[in-house]
């Protein structure tokens, strides 16, 4: 237990004995079970159109308790944290296990010396007034870059969360989670056409790193870049191309159109593109995709997951071969596998499902200038947007923030309204070339799934996919 958060049963003015005895009440019979205990502050700045828009500074705390019987599970959650309301929560629990005759309450996750970011809490330095005055100056040197400059938009969010784990078995754990994050956007304009450009940099420790001159300065430049290279822009063409993506936030495709279905919940359910395939050929030779969250103070990274489980570093597809899915404890049990550490939920308000931490494709052998220069006709695309994507099917659509024409192995264009269409599963055997630049993106992911949101980390080199489908608006 560390020293430098609050111990939240105690706080309560709970004795821990008491708390551990309506937990084995609740999971008593059950298969698995845990009470998940959360104290969060968050702060968020906004600074727009040349004021400060909103200030937001929220503390939340409450538990939530789960009782895992076969494939059921009950689950109660309040924001009271106290003897009455622990009482109301198992009560109602233990409904998910009528009728069930388990095989004995799970083992509890292996403990962990490890620990992947400090205990400060990132809200406290700089000041409020510091903050501010610091929105102010990137709002001032944003605009000063460049007369084009319309509008510009800064922001700065942090949040400090503690949380408990505590297992009827006697199994308890603290994690203390920073996570801060600064985004600037921009608004360029040339006469009646307008076009805006973004840029977001964070990770799970404190302001200082993210406030110095050199990096936010950098988040302007690249915003602003952005925004002037659409300004450029010409209506990007449709039909089936050769593609380039480039390194690091690209792979948010890669987390959405794959990722998710290699989750064990969906793969259990048989409700992937990847169920059934263990051990097949899924993908080009060459490409290993992992998911890491023991990566220190990256946003997807966690020293334990929602459920105690410490993290790991799982490889999903090795050399073009499924060889292993993303559990937590519930459905790693229901599929005879092991939990990998990806158990997460987005409050105590929430069950723990199968996550993403940081998903990434690991870099390979070639050039990143040899896969563009191996490109006649296609596209380079360097950034995206939102998406959608079918589990079941595969099939996804994203929209690319920044793309370009490559004609002969040279950039030429950009191109705006860019629309890369095609099924995930496909699209892992079309992959041409892997370059040796890995990168993971800036720290600025967010994933839903099931109307939850937790933050992750994407990366992955340069990668040339052949034969794409390309939603644009010229013929």
């Amino acid at each position: 237990m560390s020293d430098h958060a609050p111990d939240l049963i105690a706080t309560a003015g709970l004795a821990p004995e008491r708390v551990a005895t309506l937990v084995g009440e609740a999971v008593d019979g059950a298969d698995d079970g845990e009470l998940f205990l959360e104290y969060r502050q968050s702060e968020g700045l906004v600074f727009d159109n040349g004021r400060l828009k909103s200030a937001t500074f929220d503390t939340a705390q409450g538990f939530g308790l789960r009782a895992v019987a076969g494939e059921a599970v009950g689950y109660a959650h309040s924001g009271e944290i106290s003897e009455a309301a622990l009482k109301r929560a198992s009560d109602a629990v233990q409904q998910a296990k009528h009728g069930h005759s388990g095989t004995g309450y799970a083992a509890p996750p292996a403990g962990t010396n490890l620990r992947l970011y400090g205990p400060e809490n990132p809200l406290g330095a700089p000041s409020f007034e510091e903050k501010v005055k610091l929105l102010e100056r990137i709002d001032a040197a944003a605009r000063a870059r460049d007369p084009r400059v319309r509008q510009v938009s800064v922001s700065l969010a942090g949040s400090w969360q503690v949380v408990e784990i505590l297992r009827a078995d006697g199994y308890r754990v603290r994690d203390i989670r920073p996570l801060v994050r600064l985004n600037v956007s921009v608004i360029a304009g040339d006469g009646d056409r307008q076009e805006s450009g973004s840029y977001g940099i964070g990770g799970r420790e404190g302001f200082e790193r993210f406030i110095t001159e050199e990096q936010w300065g950098f988040a302007v430049d690249e915003a602003l870049r952005q925004a002037l290279v659409n300004l450029e822009a010409v209506p990007a063409p449709a039909g089936t191309f050769d593609v380039v993506l480039g390194a690091g936030w690209p792979g948010i495709l890669l987390h959405e159109a794959v990722g998710h279905g290699l989750e064990g919940d969906f793969n259990r359910r048989k409700s992937s593109a990847f169920s059934d395939l263990m051990g097949e050929k899924v993908a080009s030779e060459g490409v290993t995709i992992v998911d890491d969250g023991t990566l220190s103070a990256r946003r997807g990274s966690l020293t334990v997951d929602d459920e105690g489980t410490p993290s790991h570093e799982t490889t999903l597809i090795e050399d073009g071969r499924l060889v292993g899915y993303m559990q937590d404890r519930q459905n790693a049990r229901l599929m005879g596998m092991v939990a990998t550490g990806n158990g997460r939920r987005e409050s105590y308000a929430h069950v723990p499902m199968p996550r993403m931490t940081n998903t990434y494709m690991r870099g390979g052998d070639h050039d990143p200038g040899e896969i563009l220069g191996s490109l006649k006709d296609g596209l380079y695309m360097v950034s995206f947007g939102g998406g959608q994507v079918d589990i079941t099917s595969g099939k996804f659509v994203f929209s690319s923030t920044e793309a370009y024409r490559v004609r002969d192995g040279k950039i030429g264009e950009p191109v705006k309204g860019a629309m890369l269409i095609g099924n995930g599963a496909d699209a892992l055997t079309r992959i041409r070339m892997v370059g040796s630049d890995m990168k993971l993106d800036p720290g600025i992911g967010t994933c839903g799934k099931q109307g939850q949101g937790v933050p992750v980390g994407v990366g992955q080199p340069t990668i040339r996919i052949d034969g794409l489908t390309v939603g644009g608006t010229q013929a």
